[in-house]
């Protein structure tokens, strides 16, 4: 009885709207029709392959216009060992004590050449000089691109002038018109990289640049520089021990210690000749540096492929925005009707 009454006493209005509520709960708003959005991507459809084929376009225009980038390397090995450490280690052992004594460290006799020459050839010093010595700043700044058919290098207009052979870039102080050396290692850095392999030993070297015969020829000097960088500072420390030796050879008469100091500079002495004879003295060629014929960079048809899919993606970001956009604009457009016929 008393939901008869209920029924009875509830208007047409009051169910209209128990009814408007449940179908704007918030539960049944959050609520996304997959075939409504599939709807509405299909029906802006012409959108979506304007964009993206503009994209694709425009991918493929930046691609074509990248310059090739050619890489060059060479694989090295470890040079034998010096002649005098096996000598040294040998006297340090047997003399160590004695020596010690007249207030002279033989060392342990072992040093590992290649790990320290590898570590100059990545140093800041070490480069900077490299660049300075072959007059590498230009080619290596300035150069934009490279003829195939003259093989001739292109340069920047905009940061180089050829004619006048003056750098005319337009940059900010403190930062001056031609590159400064840390301004050029770290351009040669980002081209430059060193690998070694563990288990084998061998090490790789390996240059990027727009020329591919400038890539070549930059590895064989750069070869020929550690190895004669590594011989010059063995001979020089060397002769320094030499000449401190013979003083001290002087200055003592004990027979045990002459001994001593006749054996280490004859061993410093074969340092000092094989750095002479050795023109590969700490790292040795296996594989010459060769001038590639095939490019590194860039991957044109991944650039196509990446630029058309941000194309596809950005279309229907749009496509979505708007039809949230409308969906929101009708539907405060429906409350305020309903409001206003209340």
């Amino acid at each position: 009885m008393e939901s008869n009454k209920l029924q009875g006493n509830s208007s047409p209005e009051m169910l209209a709207m128990d009814s408007n509520a449940f179908y704007q709960s918030p539960e049944n708003n959050d609520e996304i029709d997959l075939a409504e959005l599939w709807h509405a991507i299909w029906s802006d459809k012409k959108l979506i392959i304007a964009i993206s084929f503009i994209c694709a376009i425009s991918s493929t225009i930046y691609a074509v216009n990248q310059p090739n980038i050619y890489r060059a390397s060479t694989l090295l090995a470890p040079a034998s060992k010096q002649a005098g450490t096996g000598g040294l280690a040998k006297v340090a052992g047997q003399f160590g004590g004695l020596a010690s004594l007249a207030g002279i460290n033989l060392g342990s006799g072992g040093t590992d050449k290649t790990g320290l020459a590898l570590e100059v050839l990545k140093s800041r010093l070490f480069i900077e000089k490299f660049i300075n010595k072959y007059q590498l700043l230009v080619p290596l700044m300035a150069a934009k691109n490279w003829d195939i058919h003259t093989d001739t290098l292109i340069l920047d207009e905009e940061l180089y002038n050829a004619r006048a052979k003056a750098w005319v870039r337009d940059v900010k102080a403190p930062k001056m018109p031609e590159p400064s050396r840390w301004e050029a290692f770290k351009t040669f850095k980002e081209l430059f990289s060193v690998s070694s392999d563990k288990e084998s030993g061998m090490i790789t070297l390996s240059i990027q640049h727009y020329s591919p015969e400038i890539a070549k020829q930059w590895l064989i000097w750069l070869v020929a520089e550690i190895n004669n960088t590594m011989r010059e500072q063995d001979k020089s420390e060397a002769q320094r021990s030499v000449d401190f030796l013979s003083e001290k050879l002087q200055e003592t008469q004990l027979a045990d210690m002459q001994t001593v100091f006749y054996q280490l500079i004859e061993e410093q002495t074969k340092t000092i000749m094989l750095a002479e004879v050795s023109e590969e003295y700490v790292l040795k060629t296996i594989d010459p540096a060769n001038a590639p014929d095939e490019k590194a960079k860039p991957n044109r048809a991944l650039i196509v492929l990446l630029g058309t899919m941000l194309g596809c993606i950005l279309s229907v970001l749009i496509v979505l925005v708007r039809y949230f956009a409308n969906n929101d604009n009708s539907s405060k457009n429906n409350v305020s009707e309903q409001n206003l016929s209340k």
